[in-house]
């Protein structure tokens, strides 16, 4: 049995080649051992495949396919996972770190019964605390081992997955393009960039609004993140009560590149008019609430934890180009807030420039510059990113900034890029999926993209699912993305300064 998954074991302590040995063999037994279950299903599901920030009304999904299943976990491991192929299968593997737990979901019913076949994994109890995105790659690689040994090689393979299972797509394009032969990924996070994202709007708003309160080194859990939460919300909402205050968090949005709309752990609220300064100023402090340090919001801080250390910088970082990267609307509002509220925005950005700076520690960015745990932007396949507008996790600038990326490095032509119109984090219909898949099989079949604009999107969304809403739309929300990153060698080496 030959792959990357066992080769890693051989060559990973070939003192214990021995030992190595025996475990590929009961790992070989256990793949021609595994049990297939044919039948049939009527289903009363939670559309699981959306993450639960936005509520999922429960669902009747009724499939007549007959398929074969396996459901076990990987040896050595212990991931669980999940592979399901349908007795008429048109010979594509759609694989996704998320399917095992939304195997029942609408979308992945009705792909089954249109044919496909689908795998993947169950994300580990322990990503929490030691998440690894080179792990779950390994695990899902892993997967398609056994899926190749046991059904055969599909004629086309397409990794797909959301939040970090389009994190792992986007790695897996870049280097596994020889296990896949496309990737779609929803809402995709690069830990870097999205931890620096994250950071510029509160630098911003501690520089100007809050200067002794926190906003790096902040603990997970425990009464002392409740009082830093509690302590930002007073500052953010007494702000809020005057024109100065209301001028400094849209200038926090536009330089932190935050959507105005779209926030986790809220119900959505009405798009703003973004030539309205007052009414899109309002949309952003509604979101912001949400999105100041807390429990909750949990993302860079797990990240820290993984790697061992501190990954936001933002030494060298000038705000003032940062700001004139910044979506021209929002731009357009900060002038009109800054003129009522009488103050000089060019002496706020001078302030921020002069505010002490934020250092990573080389530990943190040796971590996340290894193959797997970060992107730059060099897609060997055809890939597809899809981002939703309204998302308060994974900001919809840092997809723009990927695709800034791609066409730098020379890879324009393997890559395409929609964003969908929709409050929330991965919040995407069947068909705005439906019509993601179906764009990629055309692009591997053809050899050449079919047209991805948003009216063919939806066009093609609406032929395969007339009952979902198709929201496909233009949308670039910044000038130029300011985080990009890709690690230099210097960055592979460890070293304290």
């Amino acid at each position: 049995m030959t792959s990357n998954y066992f080769s890693t074991i051989n060559n990973l302590q070939t003192k214990h080649t021995y030992k190595n040995l025996i475990l590929i063999s009961l790992l070989t037994i256990l793949v021609f051992s595994i049990p297939h279950i044919s039948y049939s299903q009527e289903k009363k599901t939670e559309q699981t495949w959306e993450l639960p920030e936005i509520k999922n009304s429960s669902v009747v999904v009724k499939t007549e396919t007959n398929y074969s299943e396996i459901n076990d976990t990987i040896p050595i491991r212990g991931t669980q996972y999940m592979i399901r192929v349908p007795e008429a299968w048109n010979g594509i593997l759609l694989n996704d770190l998320d399917y095992l737990q939304s195997a029942n979901s609408e979308r992945n019913l009705h792909l089954l019964e249109e044919g496909y076949a689908l795998s993947g994994t169950k994300r580990r109890p322990d990503r929490f605390s030691n998440y690894d995105p080179a792990h779950e790659i390994h695990d899902i690689i892993s997967v398609l081992d056994i899926f190749e040994k046991t059904f055969g090689k599909p004629k086309h393979t397409i990794q797909l997955g959301c939040s970090g299972g389009g994190t792992i797509t986007l790695a897996m394009a870049e280097i596994h393009p020889d296990r896949i032969d496309g990737g779609i990924a929803g809402c995709a996070a690069t830990s870097a960039w999205m931890a620096n994202t994250h950071m510029d709007a509160l630098f911003v708003l501690q520089a100007l609004i809050a200067p002794k309160l926190p906003i790096v080194g902040l603990p997970l859990k425990g009464k002392r993140i409740e009082e830093i939460e509690l302590s930002w919300q007073k500052a953010i909402k007494a702000a809020q009560q005057t024109p100065e205050g209301r001028a400094r968090i849209a200038l926090a949005f536009t330089i932190g590149q935050w959507p105005a709309w779209g926030a986790a752990w809220m119900e959505p609220f009405p798009q703003p008019d973004v030539n309205n300064a007052d009414e899109l100023q309002e949309s952003m402090y509604k979101c912001l609430i949400k999105l100041l340090p807390s429990q909750k919001a949990f993302g860079t801080g797990m990240l820290e934890q993984s790697g061992g250390g501190q990954l936001r910088f933002n030494d060298g970082v000038d705000y003032t180009e940062y700001y004139k990267n910044g979506n021209p609307d929002f731009k357009k509002a900060v002038e009109k807030l800054y003129k009522k509220a009488n103050i000089k925005l060019e002496d706020e950005l001078i302030k921020i420039n002069a505010a002490p700076r934020v250092k990573a520690n080389a530990k943190a960015l040796n971590y996340w510059s290894s193959p797997g745990r970060t992107h730059i932007g060099e897609p060997k396949i055809p890939l597809l990113r899809i981002n939703t507008t309204g998302d308060g996790l994974v900001y919809p600038s840092m997809a723009q900034g990927y695709g800034e990326l791609v066409e730098e490095k020379g890879y324009s032509k393997l890559f395409r890029q929609a964003y969908v119109n929709s409050w929330g984090h991965c919040t995407f219909s069947l068909a705005e999926w439906l019509a993601a898949i179906e764009t990629m099989v055309q692009r591997i079949e053809n050899g050449e993209w079919p047209n991805t604009d948003p009216k063919t999107l939806n066009s093609l969304g609406k032929s395969l699912d007339a009952e979902s809403d198709v929201r496909y739309i233009d949308y670039k929300p910044v000038g130029k993305y300011n985080r990009t990153w890709s690690p230099s060698v210097d960055n592979f080496i460890e070293k304290q300064k």
